[in-house]
C-alpha cells in the first residue's frame, strides 16, 4: 500500500471480489448498449453503488494485475481463465501490472476508463494505439496504471502514468512483440492469419463481397431468439426428465429478466414456444406440461405485469410494435386489477394506449373478472374501474354500479354516474334519479345532466322538488340552469303554469323572483318547445331586465318541436 493510505482493515476480500464482478458487468453493459440506455446508465450507478463499502474504508484501491487474475493484499480478488472473456487479460497484455483505483474516480472517470477499456478490447491488430497510449490520452488524476518496461531489462515496473504524461510512451508495436513472446504457445491446429497471405489483393471481389454479406449476417443474427429455440428443439426432441426438467429451470430464470430488459419479442417467442411444445412434445410428463402452462400464468402476477409495465414504460414502444402486441395478447383477465393501477401513472402516452387495448380486450372477454373488481377492488383501482364499465357499456354491471353511487368518496360517486350515463340503460338511469340528491355539487351537476340528455321522466320529482322548492336559491347559476334545463325537458305541459308563475310578473303588490331564477325559467321553456311554452315567452321578450330579457330571447330561437 502507498504510505500514508488508510489501513484497509475494514475491507474484506469479497466486497473487493463484488467490486470486480460488478466491473466486468459494467464492462460488458457498455459493449452491449449505447450511453443514453437505461442499462448502461445503471451499469455505471451500480459500479458507484459497489465502490461505496471500498471507500468507507480506504481512500485508494490497488490491485495487482495477472495473466487471469487480479490479487488484492495478496487475495485472489477476480480470476477468468478464459482469455477472451478476462478483464484482467485485457490489461495484462498491454503491460499494466498495477492498477490503482481512488476515492473520486467514481464520478467521472470510471465511466470513462469503462469506455476506454471497451475500445481497447475491438482495437485492430495493426492499430497505432494501444491501453497505455488511449490511457495517456484521458489525462485521469484518479486512476493510475503502472505497465511493464518493454525496452529494459526484466519485468521492472516504467513509471506509472502520472510520470507517463511527462514522456511519450513505447511503440505499440514493441509492447506487442513482448505480448507475443509472454503469451503462451498456440495449441496444435489453431489458424492463425499471420500465416496466410494477408497483401491487400489476396481475395477476389466475390470473395470479399461474400465475406462482407456474412459478416453483416451475423452481426444482424439474434443469438438469443435462436438459443431459445434450440433449447425448445431439445425439449421436444428429447424425452430424458432431467434434461426437461434443467432447460425448464434455465427459462424460469431467463423470463423475467427478458421482461426487464425489454426484451418483448424474445417473451413473445418463449409463450408461443411453450404452448406448441406442450402441444408437440412426446412423452411429456403432468409436472413438465403444467411448468410449461405456467409460464402463461406468471405472466399474469401482479409483480411480472408491474415489471412488465415499467419496462415498456421505459422502451416507449410505438403503437403498433407487433412484438409488445403479442406479449399483451397472453395476459390472463387476472392482470387487469395490476393494469388498472398502473395505467394512469405511465408517461408514454403509445405505452398508455397499448395498455388500453389490452384492458379493453380482457374486460369484453372476461366481464367476470371485471364485476368481481367492481364489487372486490380496492380504493386505488375502483375509479378506473367504474370508467372501464362505462367506457365498454358493460350491463352487467349496473347493480354494482349503482351500490358505489352511494360510495364515501365523491370522485368514485362521480365515475359512478359518468359510467352509468355511458351505459344509459333503464337500470342504470333509476340508479342516476338518486344522485339528483347528492350532497356533492359535481355529482349532482353530472346527474342531472344526464337526465336533461337522456329525457328520464322517472327522475320528474326529484327534479321538481329542487326546482320549485327553497333549495335552488342556495345553487349557483351554472347548477340552477342545469335543474331548470333536466325540469323543461322531462316535466311537459303540466309544469307551463309554474314556470309562468317564476317567469312573469305577478303584480305591482307581489314579489318577483331573483332575475336568475326568472332567467332559468326561461331557459326551461325553451327546452320544451311548444306553442304555449312559446307563448309564454313571448310575453316577456320586452322584460326590463337584461338577464332576463336575453334568456327569453335565447330560449326563442330554440328550433320548435
Amino acid at each position: 500500500m502507498t504510505a500514508g493510505v488508510p489501513s484497509p482493515a475494514l475491507l474484506v476480500p469479497s466486497q473487493v471480489a463484488e467490486l470486480l464482478q460488478t466491473l466486468v458487468k459494467a464492462l460488458r453493459a457498455f459493449q452491449m448498449y449505447l450511453p443514453n440506455n437505461p442499462i448502461h446508465q445503471r451499469a455505471v450507478q451500480n459500479v458507484q453503488a459497489a465502490l461505496e463499502p471500498v471507500w468507507a474504508a480506504v481512500d485508494e484501491l490497488v490491485l495487482a494485475v495477472g495473466e487471469t487474475d487480479f490479487r488484492w493484499e495478496e487475495e485472489v480478488v477476480y480470476e477468468q481463465l478464459s482469455k477472451s472473456e478476462c478483464l484482467a487479460w485485457l490489461l495484462y497484455k498491454d503491460g499494466m501490472r498495477v492498477l490503482t483505483i481512488r476515492r473520486g474516480a467514481e464520478a467521472e472517470e470510471l465511466p470513462r476508463f469503462l469506455e476506454t477499456m471497451n475500445r481497447v478490447r475491438f482495437l485492430s491488430p495493426d492499430a497505432g494505439d494501444d491501453l497505455m497510449t488511449l490511457l495517456w490520452e484521458q489525462e485521469f488524476q484518479y486512476i493510475h496504471g503502472q505497465f511493464i518496461d518493454f525496452l529494459g531489462e526484466g519485468d521492472a515496473l516504467a513509471a506509472s502514468m502520472e510520470s507517463a504524461g511527462a514522456a511519450e510512451p513505447p511503440p505499440p508495436e514493441v509492447r506487442r512483440e513482448q505480448v507475443r513472446e509472454e503469451a503462451p504457445p498456440r495449441p496444435k491446429g489453431m489458424v492463425d492469419i499471420d500465416d496466410f497471405d494477408s497483401t491487400l489483393y489476396f481475395l477476389d471481389e466475390a470473395e470479399i463481397n461474400y465475406i462482407s454479406r456474412e459478416v453483416e449476417r451475423e452481426y444482424a443474427r439474434d443469438v438469443r431468439l435462436q438459443a431459445l429455440t434450440s433449447l425448445f428443439d431439445l425439449f421436444e426432441l428429447q424425452s430424458n426428465a432431467a434434461a426437461r426438467s434443467e432447460i425448464l429451470d434455465v427459462l424460469d430464470m431467463l423470463f423475467p429478466n427478458l421482461l426487464n430488459k425489454g426484451e418483448f419479442r424474445t417473451v413473445a417467442t418463449v409463450m408461443r414456444e411453450t404452448r406448441l411444445a406442450a402441444s408437440r412434445a412426446a412423452e411429456l410428463s403432468a409436472e413438465h406440461r403444467q411448468r410449461l402452462h405456467n409460464f402463461e400464468t406468471q405472466l399474469s402476477q401482479p409483480a411480472i405485469v408491474a415489471q412488465l409495465v415499467q419496462a415498456l414504460d421505459e422502451a416507449a414502444p410505438a403503437a403498433g410494435d407487433d412484438d409488445v402486441v403479442e406479449v399483451l395478447r397472453e395476459l390472463r383477465p387476472e392482470a387487469v386489477a395490476t393494469l388498472l393501477g398502473a395505467v394512469p401513472k405511465l408517461g408514454a402516452a403509445p405505452v398508455r394506449a397499448l395498455l388500453e387495448q389490452a384492458i379493453d380486450r380482457l374486460a369484453t372477454q372476461h366481464p367476470t373478472e371485471v364485476l368481481r373488481l367492481l364489487r372486490e377492488g380496492g380504493d386505488e383501482t375502483l375509479p378506473a374501474t367504474i370508467a372501464l364499465c362505462g367506457r365498454l357499456r358493460v350491463q352487467q354491471a349496473v347493480p354494482g354500479l349503482g351500490e358505489t353511487v352511494g360510495h364515501a368518496d365523491p370522485a368514485v360517486r362521480l365515475a359512478a354516474v359518468q359510467a352509468l350515463a355511458e351505459i344509459a340503460s333503464p337500470g342504470a338511469l333509476i340508479h342516476i334519479d338518486r344522485a339528483v340528491e347528492d350532497a356533492d355539487r359535481g355529482v349532482r351537476l353530472a346527474a342531472v345532466r344526464t337526465i336533461a340528455a337522456r329525457g328520464y321522466k322517472g327522475a320528474l320529482r326529484r327534479v321538481e322538488t329542487v326546482v320549485l322548492g327553497r333549495g335552488v336559491k342556495d345553487m349557483d347559476l351554472t347548477e340552477k340552469m342545469a335543474f331548470f334545463e333536466a325540469y323543461g325537458a322531462i316535466a311537459g305541459p303540466p309544469a307551463l303554469p309554474a314556470l309562468a308563475g317564476l317567469l312573469l310578473p305577478r303584480g305591482l303588490l307581489k314579489r318577483k323572483e331573483p332575475a336568475e331564477t326568472r332567467a332559468c325559467a326561461a331557459i326551461a321553456l325553451g327546452r320544451m318547445r311548444g306553442p304555449e311554452a312559446r307563448d309564454i315567452l313571448l310575453r316577456a321578450a320586452d322584460d326590463k331586465d337584461l338577464v332576463v330579457r336575453n334568456a327569453v330571447n335565447r330560449a326563442l330561437r330554440e328550433p320548435a318541436a
